[in-house]
């Protein structure tokens, strides 16, 4: 229960009912595991020193803050080291120009697609359309 260590002929060994065999230490921690305590919720136990992380070593607390590393610039699939480099050394206004000129030749194009096409939608051949079928036809002849 309390995960102290127990030295050589003292303590006492309980056989739990599932066959399970528990070493106790003291008077004091067969008391407790006989009525039943969770050893997480007494604040003399390592169990619950764990659960709340007490008395952590410096070795521990130093790994916790360690970064890994960002790592090195690598290509991208369609791009090469270079060009995202040049990239990243571009000014945020010549990119944003860039970007307000693609648009703007995507748009030009769409509207070219679009009087290409003439119409758009609704203009069924002959003006012929299928006959709604209700959903629920299988009981529509009772």
């Amino acid at each position: 229960m309390s995960e102290y260590r127990i030295w050589p002929g003292t303590g006492k060994l309980f056989i739990r009912r599932d066959g399970k065999p528990i070493f106790l230490g003291s008077s004091k921690a067969q008391s407790l595991t006989l009525q039943r305590k969770k050893p997480a919720k007494l604040v003399w136990t390592q169990a619950w020193r764990r659960l709340h992380k007490k008395g952590l070593k410096e070795a521990d607390l130093k790994k916790r803050r360690t970064r890994t590393n960002k790592g090195a610039a690598r290509a991208v699939v369609g791009l090469s080291l270079d060009e995202i480099k040049k990239k990243a050394g571009q000014k945020p206004e010549f990119r944003s120009t860039q970007r307000k000129a693609a648009l703007q030749e995507l748009k030009d194009r769409k509207k070219a697609n679009k009087g290409k096409s003439g119409g758009g939608k609704g203009n069924a051949p002959g003006g012929v359309r299928a006959a709604k079928v209700p959903k629920n036809a299988k009981n529509a002849g009772r």
